[in-house]
């Protein structure tokens, strides 16, 4: 069994790892993937776009030619909000400066930045900030610092 790659755009339809998928020929929605010819049309009705195609394209896999496993970092959105202790909503906001991050990449390697990055990195930071608010609580504190992370 496959684990997935990504869901599909439209209809949420996994994309496995190695899968086939419909790629927008468009530039700006070259981070969109379709599971299928059909829900790519449905992406190019709905935003209108004149002389575009759909492109397949194969999924990456977790391991290359050389069979050396790679880190794969996934971002999950919950289906629900989530709470907090007292019943409030806990934001799920993307909590990076994006234009900061796509920067320090570029300078840094030269390479571009992928739309999903910003959630993924948002992801990590929240499970960081869930430790550290774990080990203040531990200690008796009620102000997380920089020595909890």
């Amino acid at each position: 069994m496959s684990a997935v790659w990504r869901n599909c755009s439209v209809c949420k339809n996994p994309i496995n790892q190695g899968g086939v998928f419909q790629k927008c020929s468009i530039s700006s929605c070259r981070k969109s993937a379709f599971c299928s010819v059909d829900c790519w049309d449905v992406h190019s009705q709905t935003l209108n776009h004149k002389s575009a195609w759909a492109e397949e394209e194969r999924a990456p896999r977790e391991t290359y030619s050389d069979d050396k496993p790679r880190r794969r970092i996934v971002a999950s959105k919950p289906s629900s909000p989530a709470t907090n202790s007292s019943g409030g909503q806990i934001p799920m906001d993307v909590l990076v400066v994006v234009s900061k991050m796509k920067a320090y990449i570029k300078a840094r390697s030269g390479m571009n930045t992928s739309g999903d990055v910003n959630d993924a990195l948002s992801e990590i930071i929240r499970h960081e900030c869930d430790k550290a608010i774990d080990k203040a609580r531990a200690d008796g504190r009620k102000t997380v610092m920089a020595r909890d992370f």
